[in-house]
């Protein structure tokens, strides 16, 4: 049984592919930039564009979450959304905020800590907003006929980032003490709880692509969620290394941060068991693509290149470095971008009641943008090493050292046009599906589900 509540959720995922183009725009402006075509500097300086681009990251990925949530509680909890009109006054203004963030990036209007720039003001509208988008998917749960450990899973991940978002709100005067904080909401988000929202999306569509046994893979979930909390709350402390907190967190961070990559293995591991157990053949291969690369991607991008780096020894030359663009490049992509892709793919179809999954477009739109991004990854990662020996072993001067690896942004913008090719074709898919229907979702899905 399907519901038409369940519609809301195309509207979210339009607004991530929306701010998912922006986002590479401003990715190919500062790329330009590194390479001494900054055309744009007087109206788009570097800083700006980097702020716009981090941003909105960040608010599509979000985006992309809710529109999650919004399809898979309802299924879950076996009940209609408690109300679909607040949804669509929630999306608004999350678009608004969105915007006016933007808006005041170009105009200089913001806090200067960075991934958390938006101004103030905007912060308690985001606080509203998520506050809204909460009491709807709570009380959706609450009220329905079942809950099951993948919707709490979600919504606790949900929850816990909004809970998150507030110590980023508090002002500080001591710059330490304001960075101590800041990482409450920036690692324990990507490293915390955005890994239990992953976790439960993961697990619905495993359920829904594989016919394995609920009880089996909601088992697999818990090991997941354990270590999440056991790695990611302490492996914080690999953001302490150098700010001037206490040297303890050289011992804590490091031996957490060496512990994290599990979690994502674990999610690695479960998938692909999963779906060797699958007894049915589902027809949508491309969100099974999306699905099993989402896991086995994150473990590669946030697990082992985020281990490459994070221990002490090592983190003392590459914090701050491109090292880092390396790691986080791929991690976003492969635990949060593609999970978002990937139940987009599966949910699209359902809604629209067009079956554009047998086309080969998605086959490309797969390919090349995981193709794009593995060289946008090798290319950071070897300026990144460049800079760390020429800037932080030989002493070069920064500037100096930014023109010498500027060739390596060459590959990557080259890279960048694949990766874009990729997201280009996927968004058309999404566009010829047309809009949801009412008839879509009142048919029962197929003997595959």
């Amino acid at each position: 049984m399907k519901y038409k509540s369940q519609k809301v959720a195309y509207w979210f995922f339009a607004l991530s592919m929306l701010l998912l183009v922006l986002q590479l725009t401003y990715g190919f402006i500062m790329g330009f930039a590194r390479i001494g075509m900054d055309g744009l500097h007087e109206y788009i300086p570097f800083n700006t564009a980097r702020a716009v681009h981090t941003n909105l990251l960040v608010v599509w990925l979000l985006s992309g979450f809710m529109g999650a949530a919004y399809y898979i509680i309802p299924e879950e909890a076996q009940r209609e959304l408690v109300s679909v009109k607040l949804a669509y006054v929630q999306l608004i203004t999350l678009a608004l905020v969105g915007v006016a963030a933007i808006i005041g990036f170009h105009f200089n209007i913001w806090e200067g800590r960075k991934f958390l720039e938006i101004p103030r003001p905007l912060d308690y509208l985001v606080v509203l907003n998520v506050l809204l988008f909460l009491a709807l998917i709570l009380l959706t749960l609450f009220k329905g006929k079942r809950k099951t450990t993948t919707a709490l899973v979600l919504s606790m991940g949900l929850l816990f980032a909004a809970l998150l978002y507030l110590p980023g709100m508090l002002p500080f005067d001591s710059q330490v003490t304001d960075s101590f904080f800041r990482w409450w909401v920036v690692h324990l988000w990507v490293e915390g709880v955005w890994e239990l929202i992953m976790g439960g999306i993961l697990a619905f569509l495993l359920i829904k692509l594989t016919g394995v046994d609920r009880e089996v893979i909601e088992k697999w979930l818990y090991v997941i969620v354990g270590l999440t909390f056991l790695s990611g709350v302490l492996g914080t402390g690999h953001h302490y290394y150098y700010i001037g907190v206490n040297k303890i967190w050289l011992v804590v961070g490091g031996i957490f941060s060496a512990l994290e990559p599990l979690a994502f293995l674990a999610m690695a591991l479960f998938a692909v068991n999963m779906y060797r157990k699958g007894e049915k053949k589902h027809p949508n291969k491309i969100a099974l693509f999306w699905t099993l690369g989402a896991a086995i991607v994150s473990f590669v991008g946030a697990g082992l290149l985020g281990f490459a780096h994070t221990l002490p020894q090592t983190n003392l030359y590459t914090h701050g470095t491109l090292v880092t663009a390396m790691h986080a490049h791929l991690a976003f992509w492969g635990a949060y971008a593609m999970i978002v892709l990937a139940i987009i793919s599966y949910s699209l179809p359902n809604m629209t009641g067009r079956k554009l999954y047998d086309g080969t477009r998605g086959r490309v739109a797969f390919w090349t943008a995981n193709i794009g991004m593995i060289g946008m990854t090798m290319a950071f990662g070897v300026a990144g090493v460049a800079q760390v020996y020429l800037e932080r072993k030989f002493g070069m001067e920064f500037m100096a050292v930014q023109k010498e690896i500027s060739i390596h942004f060459i590959v990557l913008i080259i890279c960048a046009s694949l990766f874009t090719i990729g997201i280009l074709t996927y968004i058309y898919d999404f566009y010829k599906h047309g809009l949801p229907t009412d008839e879509a979702m009142e048919t029962e899905e197929n003997k595959f589900l």
